[in-house]
């Protein structure tokens, strides 16, 4: 009789973990499924280009539907552009893809992260967090476009944790290599960014890193921590990335330029 009431009870306690694996497993296939459309390319439009667009990174819709983030770094290089080159986004999926132009509105270097202003129909926008409440440990996913054209206009989304709430300067491997500019930069280093346990590349600069059962964003992907030459962040990814936390964004929201 014991060996039925604990083979009774072993069978419950299987059938509630499985029930309730089932039911966070399909709470993020429909997070990801929101979050998709408040997720845009970056890139600049050349009709006289084949392709037209080049791709330069990836943004998210904050706000009033026509604001949106993206890394400092991904519309810096599009500041000498030619007559007929225009910045802009890409929304919508597959052969509907639709460039839609852009104006960088503010930009905090020190942070790596940029403002564009888009006009026309607002979009599905993602809801900013608390970074504060952010622990190492909890887990998180992102959503962007990895290798950008490579891939095409297809959205992908890669999960894992908050491995590490860390300075975002790093420090030297050894005393020997604490030369006077290291040092300025650790001095300068006053905020700290999210280490995440996540392969990411370079196309997905600018992703927003959400919660995976809300979709609330707690930070925006912005570098990559390489091994050796700079060609094996495609090829032989470390899986350590970085993110930017997100009350950098609000300050950036409240800035008038």
């Amino acid at each position: 009789m014991k060996n039925i009431s604990r083979h009774i009870c072993l069978s419950l306690v299987l059938s509630i973990f499985f029930a309730t694996s089932d039911c966070h497993a399909q709470d993020f296939i429909n997070t990801v499924k929101a979050v998709k459309p408040s997720v845009v390319a970056i890139g600049t439009f050349k009709k006289t280009r084949s392709p037209a667009v080049s791709f330069s990174g990836t943004g998210f819709i904050v706000g009033d539907g026509l604001t949106v983030i993206t890394n400092a770094h991904v519309v810096n290089g599009n500041s000498s552009l030619e007559a007929d080159e225009t910045i802009g986004i890409l929304t919508g999926k597959d052969d509907t893809a639709e460039f839609r132009p852009a104006t960088v509105v503010a930009v905090d270097e020190e942070h790596d992260l940029a403002r564009l202003k888009i006009s026309g129909t607002p979009l599905p926008a993602l809801m900013l967090g608390n970074p504060d409440t952010v622990s190492e440990g909890q887990q998180i996913a992102f959503t962007g476009f990895p290798l950008g054209a490579a891939l095409g206009f297809h959205h992908a989304t890669h999960r894992g944790i908050v491995s590490s709430i860390t300075p975002v300067a790093r420090p030297a491997q050894d005393s020997r290599r604490l030369d006077p500019k290291v040092i300025a930069q650790l001095r300068k280093a006053a905020y700290s960014v999210f280490q995440l346990d996540a392969t990411a590349y370079p196309g997905n600069s600018g992703s927003p890193v959400y919660e995976p059962e809300t979709g609330v964003v707690i930070g925006v992907i912005n570098m990559v921590f390489i091994k050796g030459l700079k060609e094996t962040a495609i090829t032989n990814p470390s899986g350590i990335s970085y993110a930017i936390p997100v009350n950098y964004v609000n300050d950036l929201l409240k800035r008038k330029n």
